[in-house]
C-alpha cells in the first residue's frame, strides 16, 4: 500500500527532528565516538504508530543503544511532542528498530570482491528476516 502525502510529511518532520534529539541525547550522556542517524520512519495509515529505523556507528554497540533507546521511548515521545506541538495534532507512539542495511550491503561487496566467498561458506550471507 502506499504512503499518503500525510503520511509522508509527518514521517519527514519526525525523522528531522529524533535524528537532532537523539544525537543531542547521545551528547549529554557522554557516548562520545557514536554516531547515530534516523535512516527511515514509517507511520502507519491512522497516524498513531511510527516505526522509526535508527543507523548506528559502530555497528557492534547498536542492539544495546537500540534497547536504550526504547526504555527511554516515553521520555523521547514527551520531547518530540513538544518539539512538534505546532504540526501535529498527536504525536504517535513510537518504535525503534535497528538498521542493519548498511552492514549487510558492506557483507555482499566483500562476496562481490571475492573477499568472502558465500559459495564455500553460506553462512557469510544471512536471511533477512522481517521484523
Amino acid at each position: 500500500m502506499t504512503e499518503s502525502n500525510r503520511q509522508k510529511k509527518i514521517a519527514g518532520v519526525l525523522q528531522k527532528d529524533l535524528s537532532t534529539l537523539l544525537q543531542n541525547m547521545l551528547r549529554e550522556a557522554g557516548q562520545m565516538g557514536i554516531i547515530i542517524s534516523v535512516s527511515k520512519v514509517n507511520v502507519t495509515v491512522d497516524l498513531s504508530i511510527a516505526k522509526v529505523y535508527v543507523s548506528i556507528f559502530p555497528s557492534d554497540k547498536a542492539e544495546g543503544i537500540v534497547s536504550e533507546i526504547n526504555t527511554l521511548t516515553p521520555r523521547i515521545k514527551h520531547q518530540m511532542a513538544q518539539l512538534t506541538k505546532d504540526q501535529l495534532r498527536k504525536m504517535p507512539d513510537l518504535n525503534f528498530y535497528n538498521d542493519d542495511s548498511l552492514d549487510y550491503i558492506e557483507k555482499i561487496e566483500k562476496a562481490v570482491k571475492g573477499e568472502d566467498n558465500p559459495i564455500e561458506n553460506p553462512d557469510l550471507l544471512e536471511r533477512r528476516k522481517k521484523k
